[in-house]
């Protein structure tokens, strides 16, 4: 995968996971993945290998929660191909604010599928912004 490609892909990739996460859409997220992807969710988890696995954290992960705001940052595409980006959610959880930042990095395959993804987040109380503004700019 030349590095366009890998651009387009990376950006495609964030494009999709900002408007399936506004909206749960667990199957537009499982079209940007390989069929025997492996997905982290944080470094120390057990990973989940595969669009049946993915399906079903995913839809666990959504089961509690009520977007109100998703952002992810431009990626930054490296050799590999693999991408980096940051994002945030602002989120409703039992009727309580919350939001949710973090970072994903991807793998991407010659077609421009996802096969390895690992996350970095936390999750704090209210509605925020990360500090600074290294990613998320206009």
């Amino acid at each position: 995968m030349d590095s366009e490609s890998a651009e387009v892909a990376a950006r495609r990739f964030v494009d999709v996971w900002q408007d399936g996460w506004a909206r749960h859409d667990v199957e537009a997220l499982l079209a940007l993945y390989a069929p025997d992807c492996v997905h982290r969710s944080m470094p120390f988890r057990e990973p989940h290998r595969g669009w049946d696995a993915l399906a079903a954290y995913l839809r666990w992960s959504f089961a509690q929660e009520r977007p109100v705001d998703v952002r992810f940052a431009a990626p930054v595409v490296g050799p590999g191909p693999v991408a980096v980006a940051e994002f945030r959610v602002l989120a409703e959880e039992d009727g309580r604010p919350t939001t949710l930042a973090g970072c994903v990095f991807v793998r991407f395959r010659a077609d421009g599928l996802a096969v390895e993804t690992r996350d970095y987040w936390h999750q704090a109380d209210g509605h925020q912004e990360p500090a600074g503004d290294l990613f998320f700019t206009d």
